[in-house]
């Protein structure tokens, strides 16, 4: 086997390594954004239904407290 294509397949492979942890790296700061952003978005929805409940609660005791005072 010549010198050159064993240099090349050792050289080679270190470098296919390299650029395979590089790309597995990438996708898992991609795999990281996305969970993130799905979990401020459940975050802001739960702030939204507390902050509708929250108005039905204080919308019922308003009409509770008009149909006593009548």
């Amino acid at each position: 086997m010549p010198m050159w294509l064993k240099a090349a397949s050792g050289w080679g492979s270190v470098l296919v390594l390299i650029a395979l942890v590089i790309a597995f790296l990438k996708q898992l700061i991609a795999f990281v954004g996305f969970i993130t952003t799905a979990i401020q978005i459940l975050i802001v929805l739960a702030f939204l239904i507390v902050i509708v409940g929250v108005g039905y609660l204080v919308f019922r005791a308003w009409q509770q407290k008009q149909k006593s005072s009548s």
